[in-house]
């Protein structure tokens, strides 16, 4: 029974509201805003992008920002977190898989649209890969919001492993070329 229990319980995290969920909603609530009302001061500005404190954070992340890069046509805006940080590589892996069971089929409402799911097909993460993601799409996928883009990395950098959430618009259709003389 207490199996059981168990199976039905770690299903429930991911279907269900839990933290990160949560947090991860009122993003993807202010996406079609180009996250304006998440930004909070400004960190650091450079000419071809701007990095804002975001004021949406998961509980235990270590920063969490929304960036503007400069376009000619239209800027481009995406909210990242760094999710979790550590040098040994198992125990970024357990919470790797943690974050993506509190992520997978989370429900997302949003004002004047339909309830959303995530969705994503876990893959594996590898010492030796030294960089794994996921990226989740909204269920059913409509107007606007074709254009979003989550993905949960894990990757090793010189400082050890890191685990980071993103939502970012999708600058093209992924069967788009961008110009080779880079207009």
């Amino acid at each position: 029974m207490s199996c059981v229990l168990l199976s039905v319980s770690s299903f429930a995290q991911g279907v269900f509201a839990n933290k990160t969920s949560a947090a991860l909603e009122k993003v993807i609530r202010d996406y079609p805003n180009r996250f304006r009302n998440i930004k909070g001061e400004i960190i650091i500005e450079n000419t071809q992008s701007t990095e804002y404190r975001s004021t949406i954070e998961i509980p235990g992340s270590t920063a969490s920002t929304v960036t503007r890069y400069s376009s000619k046509n239209n800027d481009v805006y995406s909210w990242s977190c760094i999710l979790f940080e550590a040098d040994d590589f198992n125990q970024v892996k357990d919470k790797y898989r943690e974050f993506f069971g509190q992520i997978k089929n989370s429900i997302i409402k949003t004002e004047g649209q339909k309830t959303f799911i995530l969705n994503g097909r876990y893959e594996m993460p590898s010492e030796e890969k030294k960089f794994t993601t996921v990226i989740f799409e909204l269920l059913p996928a409509t107007g606007e919001m074709k254009k979003i883009k989550i993905d949960l990395t894990l990757q090793y950098e010189i400082t050890g492993w890191k685990i980071s959430l993103s939502v970012y618009d999708r600058d093209r259709n992924d069967n788009e070329q961008g110009s080779v003389n880079g207009d």
